[in-house]
């Protein structure tokens, strides 16, 4: 029979450094195949122990030896077990035994392991990497929340359920664990309660949010000292959020600067007893961003005992598109409600733009801003944004920012702003947005439409290749611009270039001519051999851009 030994011979110092610096499962010497133990632990099952291990033939015998985790090497130990049977695994080579384990007394001890397979290979004293923990478990095998789903009218919740103490030496008759502290996690907070002499706990609370994971741990008691504590399962809870709806005495406020407008209205929440009036829930009235949400805040109260509200609003943050809305998006027990809103100043402004865009998709801008009323003032760094949109309609974009220069600072007069950026779209329609400030009202120029169409030549080629001397050279291809998702014929004047052979320079030699099908048609004497380029870049128009040179090379005989 082969035998090797993975002894317990060191120190109680090195075997606690073992188990905190890691751990080599042992197998067999010379035993290739020959029993591996990879752990044993008490899985947080009283009174029981679990091996993992595996072997190239069928484990035959398990043997596992406990010792105080405290006790110095060579004492002996405090028990044994080798009653096990295979909990998992597809077969005896490789899986998890379990045993029951029976001590006098409890606490922590360290494990080793003895393997033996069908070969006769076998290992004596295999280390775990963990210690088994034979402490009473104190657990809380489930909750009962009451209501499981609370609404508006029942609101609070009340948690019970029971904790349980289990001693490894007697596991299967658990008992109630009284005056123990219990911990229970309610999402965004969490309440305690105490057990009493049956085990028993219980304890209330308001949900803060529309979801929650409830959960419930023992924690450490003077009557079990070192238990094991361990959480309860998750008890799933949800609220209902019921309806809301309000009324406004108004939609629209125009305001001079430093005015202050009043909305009244009343505020309802649908429960099963029908619409009742909403009491203390907030009243706020936001400014939207060009995509119509909320941006900032405008004006905010709330509605008292009888669901009344009165806002006061300010003309401080000018907000022509806003709403009014009822509640905030985290409350458990009512939903958001909406209604539209718009708030304006008196002081406005007078914005003007004029745009061109090159054959080099560069945009050049230039306007200026005014305001009227003497009691207005510029903002610090007052700033004008370009915008551009497919139709002119919707669907907005902003390119850049241009800063506006005050030279005059005085109403009536003109300050301007300009700027040259390469466009990001050029078939779009542009406008100028003033970003306006509590004295000034944000303006808007009317769009204007400004178009470049992409152009390209396709199939050119300069024949005959090879040519003789002083012969003529006939140039073919197309001319195209693309209008959308289609390339269109084009009949302009692209430019012809010249390189000779061992140059690294183009010359211009000629605009060529082109069809209504926008085909050239135009030739050249061949003088010496070199590279012949076309291009659309000299007389492009008011609607096209350049082109990407094309090439061809010709052979001169």
């Amino acid at each position: 029979m082969r035998r090797s030994t993975f002894m317990a011979t060191a120190t109680a110092t090195a075997l606690s450094a073992t188990l905190f610096t890691g751990f080599s499962p042992a197998q067999a010497d010379n035993a290739t195949g020959g029993p591996v133990l990879s752990d044993a632990d008490g899985w947080y099952e009283p009174g029981l122990i679990f091996v993992t291990a595996h072997s190239d033939s069928p484990l035959t015998h398990i043997t596992a030896h406990f010792y105080p985790l405290d006790a110095p090497a060579g004492d002996p130990e405090a028990g044994s077990t080798e009653d096990f049977t295979q909990y998992s695994g597809q077969d005896a080579t490789s899986g998890v035994w379990r045993a029951p384990v029976h001590l006098a007394d409890l606490g922590d001890y360290r494990v080793t392991v003895d393997l033996e397979d069908a070969s006769g290979a076998t290992v004596t004293g295999a280390l775990s990497p963990h210690t088994l923990r034979y402490q009473t478990l104190v657990t809380i095998p489930e909750l009962t929340a009451t209501p499981t789903v609370p609404d508006y009218l029942h609101q609070q919740v009340s948690v019970t359920g029971s904790a349980l103490a289990t001693d490894p030496r007697h596991p299967d008759t658990p008992t109630p664990a009284a005056d123990v502290p219990v911990d229970i996690e309610t999402g965004r907070g969490r309440v305690s309660a105490t057990t009493t002499a049956d085990g028993r706990f219980t304890a209330a609370f308001v949900p803060t949010q529309t979801s929650i994971d409830l959960t419930a741990g023992p924690e450490a008691s003077v009557n079990y000292p070192g238990a094991i504590d361990l959480l309860s399962p998750k008890q799933y809870l949800h609220t209902t959020q019921a309806p809301v709806r309000f009324t406004a005495s108004t939609h629209v406020l125009n305001l001079k600067q430093g005015a202050t407008g009043t909305v009244t209205g009343r505020a309802e929440i649908q429960t099963t007893a029908g619409w009742q009036p909403l009491p203390s829930t907030t009243i706020t009235l936001f400014g939207l961003d060009a995509h119509n949400r909320p941006a900032f805040v405008v004006g905010e109260t709330a509605t008292d005992s009888h669901g009344s509200y009165t806002l006061h609003v300010s003309s401080y943050n000018a907000a022509p598109a806003a709403e009014l809305m009822a509640g905030t998006g985290d409350m458990p027990f009512q939903q958001v409600a909406t209604e539209p809103f718009s708030l304006h100043v008196a002081y406005t402004t007078h914005l003007d733009m004029s745009a061109d865009l090159n054959d080099e998709a560069s945009l050049k801008v230039s306007g200026y801003v005014y305001y009227e009323d003497a009691r207005a003032h510029w903002p610090t760094k007052p700033t004008v944004t370009l915008q551009y949109s497919k139709d002119g309609r919707s669907g907005w974009k902003n390119a850049t920012t241009l800063p506006i220069t005050i030279r005059h600072n005085k109403p009536q007069f003109e300050e301007d702003f300009a700027g040259t950026f390469t466009a990001p779209n050029t078939n779009a329609y542009w406008r100028a947005r003033f970003n306006g400030n509590p004295d000034l009202a944000t303006s808007t120029t009317k769009p204007v439409h400004l178009y470049r169409y992409a152009t390209r030549i396709t199939g050119f080629h300069a024949t005959p290749d090879p040519v003789r001397r002083n012969q003529w050279i006939s140039f073919t291809g197309t001319l195209q611009y693309k209008n959308g998702t289609t390339w269109k014929p084009l009949g302009e004047s692209p430019a012809l270039y010249f390189k000779p052979r061992g140059s690294t320079t183009y010359h211009f030699v000629a605009d060529l001519g082109t069809d209504k099908h926008g085909h050239l048609n135009d030739m050249e004497t061949a003088k010496q051999d070199g590279t012949w380029a076309v291009t659309f870049n000299r007389q492009t128009g008011d609607h096209y851009l350049r082109s990407t040179r094309v090439t061809d090379y010709v052979d001169v005989q």
